[in-house]
């Protein structure tokens, strides 16, 4: 067929699929901007969406994305405490009872093949939300999963900051 390397030829580097098809990652960028509007209109503030698409991240493995929301949350207020809680989101005292529904919500979408959303977590996290503020974040979580699934699986490098006391 073509004169173009195979893949696995390219050991070094992987395909960049916003690179190489960009009309696909634009949609899913308009589709994140979508969200976010979202997200806003239905009354989930920035504060509590980036908790979500922080924790989706650091679930997935997602460094890079983890990074981009870490700076997100900054900027929408959140202090370091909070921001090194959210692993341990369970034990931990300091996060609302909306925002302990919607971490479980994330984990929810990121293990959905676990069997879905559960019975369980809906109820628990729709006696917490409204129809509008629960279809926000599941918006949310569908956005962020799709994102750290297209760098995940491109390695997108993650180098460390000149600044390393920075978020």
């Amino acid at each position: 067929m073509g004169s173009e390397p195979k893949l696995g030829d390219m050991s070094e580097t992987r395909v960049h699929l916003s690179k190489t098809e960009p009309s696909a990652y634009k949609a899913l960028e308009e589709f994140s901007r979508t969200v976010g509007e979202i997200c806003r209109t239905n009354g989930i503030d920035d504060r509590l969406k980036e908790i979500v698409m922080i924790h989706c991240s650091q679930l997935n493995g997602c460094a890079y994305c983890t990074r981009v929301h870490l700076d997100r949350a900054v900027k929408a207020g959140l202090d370091i405490d909070t921001l090194t809680q959210i692993p341990a989101w369970r034990e931990s005292g300091v996060f609302s009872e909306r925002e302990r529904a919607a971490l479980e919500l994330a984990e929810a979408f990121t293990f959905i093949h676990d069997g879905g959303i559960s019975d369980e977590v809906y109820n628990r996290v729709g006696s917490v939300f409204t129809e509008k503020e629960y279809a926000a974040l599941s918006w949310a979580c569908v956005s962020i999963n799709a994102f750290n699934r297209v760098v995940v699986a491109g390695r997108y490098p993650v180098p460390p900051r000149g600044d390393r006391a920075t978020a």
